[in-house]
């Protein structure tokens, strides 16, 4: 799965959820959920890590959904390098 599909899953699965609670209240859900993985890692929860970074990026994608962002353009940012300063690795 690419980042478009993954996009295109997140919007099948919950846009009519998310619109519905609009881009603010889908934004305070995402930052309880960041929350939860700082949580996460500040533990070192192993067995947790995985699941919050997985709901992060829902959520995350959810937003950019409900603004018409295309997350797999905004990851393209950072391909083939640094967007600031081209390196491989960052010189920044």
């Amino acid at each position: 799965m690419n980042l478009r599909e993954f996009q295109e899953q997140i919007k099948a699965l919950y846009f009519l959820r998310d619109e519905k609670r609009g881009v603010e209240g889908t934004f305070r859900w995402f930052v309880e959920e960041v929350g939860e993985l700082a949580k996460a890692l500040r533990k070192d929860d192993r067995a947790n890590l995985e699941h919050e970074f997985s709901d992060c990026l829902a959520w995350l994608v959810s937003l950019a959904i409900l603004k018409g962002v295309d997350i797999e353009q905004c990851a393209l940012r950072y391909f083939p390098s640094c967007p600031k300063c081209l390196g491989i690795p960052c010189q920044c």
